[in-house]
């Protein structure tokens, strides 16, 4: 076991991403849920701003599982050709899914966001954090989205990850930081003795703490 739990993984992960603190233009996104308690460690070690950066998969209507692309936060659209092209897809079936799927988005902005504008990555070094990678295609969507919004520098930060994704990541993103790289890899959750699944309202709760301005001694 590596993690108590995932404010711990994200001290673990702060202590690896020490150059950034105090840099300017530093900016930590996590992907909810699990991603936020661990980004919300980061950031403060770092002294950089937090928010969330969401991602939804757009299946293919008959095999759900796979990805002809993703939406993610910012309004940007990622399509994979590779999928798109080889199955002929109609557009109106393309877009009843992106239709569908983009619903889910803003009413997962409006539950973390309270109002809140998205934040502004270009010419900005984003620090993309989650509880963990299993397949990586999640974190490949939101690499990619972040690419098409002109982040100047993008750096993928887990506290495990097969060495298999830090592969594949490491080649889209600027810098990637993994803790633990296991050879064989299961599942993320049996790295950690506390693996419990957030509420939206616990999230909330972190995203408001991150924000408040922090009062400084001597």
């Amino acid at each position: 076991m590596a993690f108590y739990d995932r404010a711990d993984a994200g001290r673990q992960l702060a202590s690896r991403l020490s150059k950034y603190r105090n840099r300017p233009g530093v900016l930590v996104l996590a992907l909810p849920r699990g991603g936020v308690p661990v980004g919300f460690e980061v950031a403060a070690a770092l002294e950089a701003p937090l928010d969330v950066f969401l991602v939804r998969k757009l299946g293919v209507p008959f095999q759900p599982e796979l990805a002809m692309g993703a939406l993610a936060s910012g309004g940007t659209r990622v399509l994979n050709p590779l999928v798109t092209e080889a199955l002929a897809l109609a557009p109106e079936i393309m877009e009843s899914v992106v239709a569908r799927e983009q619903a889910e988005l803003e009413r997962r902005e409006r539950v973390y966001r309270s109002g809140r504008p998205a934040p502004e990555v270009k010419g900005k070094t984003v620090i993309l954090v989650d509880d963990g990678i299993a397949t990586g295609s999640t974190m490949r969507a939101a690499v990619l989205a972040l690419r098409e919004q002109a982040a100047k520098e993008i750096v993928v930060a887990v506290p495990v990850a097969p060495q298999s994704a830090v592969a594949e990541l490491s080649s889209l993103a600027d810098e990637l930081v993994c803790v633990l790289e296991p050879l064989e890899f299961l599942a993320i959750g049996e790295w950690y003795q506390d693996f419990a699944q957030l509420t939206d309202q616990e999230v909330n709760r972190l995203l408001q703490q991150a924000a408040q301005p922090v009062t400084r001694v001597g």
